[in-house]
């Protein structure tokens, strides 16, 4: 599938995908931007100088990056970002630091990854019952609790 991408920036850097069967492609900092500073519990929002045309029937979700989480403690503050087909502003990450030192991202750098995932729309219905199940209303932890 072909996704139009329109730089915002001469710096900006078009997503890529780290292996050929990567799921996620990775989102960087522009080139020029210099280095962010994220303060401990703070959020920065990092622009990445890209607009996307996402398909009609696509959503492209931003997932932070596994590394980045475990060893530098800065992910997505809203866990996913959700990019709608209608958007054609400029993508952005809202970048939180859940650490207790200050973290810095420098220009250049792999932030966060997107998937561009189909979705299906519903119609909500309401209904008086709902039809049953073996699990029934069985929450948090009831499937392994036999």
């Amino acid at each position: 599938m072909k996704l139009n991408i329109k730089r915002l920036s001469e710096d900006a850097i078009i997503p890529t995908y780290a292996t050929d069967y990567s799921a996620g492609a990775d989102l960087y900092v522009p080139k020029n931007s210099g280095t962010v500073t994220v303060n401990p519990h703070e959020t920065k929002m990092i622009k990445l100088g890209i607009a996307l045309e996402i398909p009609e029937g696509y959503v492209g979700l931003i997932f932070g990056r596994s590394g980045m989480a475990s060893k530098r403690s800065l992910a997505p503050a809203n866990k996913v970002g959700v990019i709608d087909s209608d958007y054609r502003g400029e993508c952005m990450v809202a970048l939180h630091n859940h650490s207790n030192i200050p973290q810095s991202v420098e220009a250049g750098e792999r932030i966060a990854q997107i998937a561009i995932v189909p979705y299906i729309k519903c119609d909500y219905c309401e209904v008086e019952e709902l039809s049953d199940t073996v699990r029934g209303a069985g929450g948090f932890g009831s499937t392994g609790s036999r």
